[in-house]
């Protein structure tokens, strides 16, 4: 399959420029940043090993570190092979302590920068040091490290490119009421709406239809995602790994859409499209609605609905939480320093 794989690194600019600007950096403030410390601080005997896993393999090693919550995206085993099927370089690395697993990433790499995106995925229970585990990493590599860590970090080592980002996850594991009851009023009464109205939900085979849809929403409205080939890529590296779900009217025009990826114990909000009147009849409530019934009647615990400090503002971030999500902030996106 030819994939033209989506340019990773687009929000920090060129990368000789950023090569170049990192190497002034280091010349003229490391010393000021960092005093005249060797950059060798006690990271507990981690050893980090490059790994051989298949995708398929690498998820899941990724379940077996912890099973309780849903490993990003840019960490699972189809986002890293289609990396690599657009031409990226892709590692994988397992982080062990007395022989022990305690912590996975994968990075993707080209012309000597390596993004790690929502990582490392650590084992539960385990206590790191993430700002360390990030700098030893770096210093694993040939190259430059930037990393937008899943969580807060901060500190000697990390230089901040772009500020801390928002994430919508839902939780799913609670029974249907009780999810239901998670919603703010006004989410929950537009749902309620939605369903006396008699819109047809169906399954979609081919998301085709809604991938155009949606990339000539995003030319009109300006924001930037993924192209519509990183999901048809997702289907190919992981058949049966892309749910869709359309909203239709009774004389059976298309009134939304969506479709998720699935990974791990959970999956990710990747396309979403509603039409005018769509948007009227809440539309897109009824199907996110239904995506969680889905995914609970496959034993799956987590939907994480995507960013919600987008080009679309507070609008969109409402809707995401009114489902009864939680803000979980990420950490700001570093450039990471070896040590």
């Amino acid at each position: 399959m030819n994939l033209a794989y989506p340019r990773l690194f687009d929000a920090f600019g060129d990368v000789a420029a950023i090569k170049d600007a990192t190497r002034s950096y280091c010349h003229q403030r490391v010393k000021e940043t960092l005093g005249n410390a060797v950059l060798n601080e006690d990271m507990e005997q981690i050893t980090i090993l490059e790994s051989a896993l298949s995708g398929d393999d690498w998820d899941l090693a990724l379940a077996a570190l912890d099973s309780a919550v849903l490993p990003a995206l840019q960490q699972s085993g189809p986002y890293g092979d289609i990396a690599a099927m657009g031409g990226r370089r892709v590692l994988r690395l397992i982080l062990s302590r007395g022989g022990e697993r305690i912590a996975m990433a994968q990075l993707i790499g080209r012309a000597g920068l390596w993004w790690l995106g929502r990582g490392p995925v650590c084992r539960q229970g385990v206590t790191l040091d993430h700002r360390l585990v990030l700098r030893k990493i770096a210093r694993h590599l040939r190259g430059v490290l930037i990393a937008t860590p899943e969580t807060l970090i901060s500190g000697r080592g990390l230089i901040p490119l772009v500020t801390p980002r928002h994430h919508a996850i839902w939780a799913l594991g609670p029974a249907g009421k009780t999810l239901r009851e998670g919603m703010a009023g006004k989410w929950r009464n537009r749902l309620a709406a939605a369903e006396r109205k008699g819109i047809g939900i169906a399954l979609e085979d081919d998301p085709k239809w809604l991938l155009q849809a949606e990339t000539a929403q995003r030319k009109l409205r300006g924001y930037k995602s993924l192209p519509a080939e990183f999901v048809q890529a997702w289907e190919f590296v992981r058949p049966g790994g892309v749910l869709t779900l359309s909203a239709k009217n009774d004389r059976g025009d298309a009134l939304a859409g969506v479709v998720f990826l699935y990974h791990g114990n959970g999956a990710s909000y990747q396309v979403g499209w509603s039409g005018e009147e769509g948007r009227a009849v809440g539309a897109h409530n009824l199907l996110l609605w239904q995506v969680a019934l889905a995914l609970k009647a496959q034993g799956l615990r987590w939907l994480d609905l995507g960013d919600i400090n987008s080009e679309e503002g507070e609008g969109l971030m409402r809707f995401k939480l009114g489902t009864g999500a939680q803000a979980q902030q990420l950490g700001a996106t570093v450039l990471v320093l070896p040590g």
